[in-house]
């Protein structure tokens, strides 16, 4: 019999068994990464819409601003996923970007000026598209591909957790304090993002296991390479469905803050509030929103599930201008935002077929 198959066997093992010590590491501080990165990947969001209104900002310029954001936001998603792979320090991209989005609340507080502002939001998109690849770079690297859906799924349980705490501190603090003490609290938000992902150690992260280009040990060579970016190109379905997803995040960014700054102003009510409301209903619609969509992906496909949620985006907008004018609060529209958004969290198993 032939020493190569022994050999073999004994490499699996051997990688299994580093795969094994991986998971047996200690997640909680990846979990408080997620929780704290609630804040950092929405930066300001509404409220600072709310902040610009009441400094005297007209509805065309905060439209602009935000938009730049989104626009900003979609154009660096893939190059921010290009840098994570290409950096082996994964820990120092999340810390780089919760530093970006500290310096961007730091602008907002000592200005009021377009350009200031219009910066800070373009710091903010970046810091939060290179948050969420960072964040499953260091999740794969961290559990590898075998447990990654179950932790990559605690991680939003903790994220969604993060958005409504942070939601509900935002509203008191505007509530008692004023809108502009809401940065500050984003900034603490992001040096507990930097700490937490700090007590990570450097060894729990592998890295080509962070990269999802190996599955054992034995793989775990300089060899081994990444697909180009031709693949993507060449692929059509795929680019079609990313222009699909770039027009809806273009459409859907900038609603909820427009949204919440004509329900303060119609109702004449303490504004933070009012934000802090449409946000804590809009993460908890997504909690249910998450196990609907499980479920209907796997009686219908993705597609179909796709297709719907594209489908909410101009219904919600139906309903923001039209049917809530009396609500007082987004109860309608936010859920129809994250009924929209959850299903779009699209899984790594998506590609095309070859």
């Amino acid at each position: 019999m032939s020493r190569r198959t022994p050999d073999r066997s004994k490499s699996i093992a051997r990688g299994r068994r580093k795969l094994e010590e991986h998971n047996t590491k200690p997640t909680t501080p990846l979990l408080a990464v997620s929780f704290f990165a609630a804040d950092v990947q929405a930066g300001a969001g509404p409220f600072l819409g709310i902040y610009l209104q009441a400094h005297g900002w007209s509805p065309d310029m905060i439209g602009t601003v935000l938009t730049l954001g989104a626009i900003v936001g979609v154009l660096v998603t893939a190059p921010a996923g290009a840098l994570v792979d290409a950096i082996s320090h994964r820990r120092a991209v999340v810390v780089a970007a919760s530093a970006l989005t500290v310096a961007a609340a730091g602008v907002i507080w000592m200005s009021r000026g377009y350009w200031p502002i219009a910066l800070s939001q373009i710091a903010t998109a970046v810091a939060g598209s290179v948050m969420g690849t960072a964040l499953m770079g260091l999740t794969l690297g961290m559990t590898g591909r075998r447990n990654f859906d179950r932790q990559y799924g605690r991680n939003q349980v903790a994220n969604h957790a993060g958005n409504i705490v942070a939601a509900a501190l935002s509203g008191a603090v505007g509530w008692w304090l004023g809108i502009v003490w809401v940065f500050a609290l984003g900034a603490a938000f992001g040096v507990a993002c930097i700490v937490s992902v700090l007590l990570i150690p450097a060894r729990a992260v592998h890295r080509h296991y962070a990269r999802g280009l190996a599955h054992e040990d034995d793989k775990d060579r300089a060899q081994v390479r990444a697909d180009s970016v031709r693949a993507l190109i060449r692929c059509r379905p795929l680019l079609l469905l990313a222009l699909a997803l770039a027009a809806f995040s273009l459409g859907n960014s900038a609603l909820l803050p427009l949204y919440s700054l004509a329900q303060a102003a119609a109702h004449h009510r303490n504004a933070s509030a009012i934000t802090a409301a449409n946000i804590i209903i809009s993460q908890l619609v997504m909690l249910s929103a998450a196990l609907y969509a499980s479920r209907a992906i796997r009686r219908w496909g993705f597609w179909w599930v796709i297709l719907a949620t594209l489908i909410t985006l101009p219904l919600r907008g139906l309903t923001a201008a039209w049917i809530t004018a009396e609500w007082g609060i987004g109860l309608p529209e936010s859920t129809a935002r994250r009924m929209a958004r959850q299903p779009l969290r699209l899984p790594d198993g998506l590609h095309c077929a070859r």
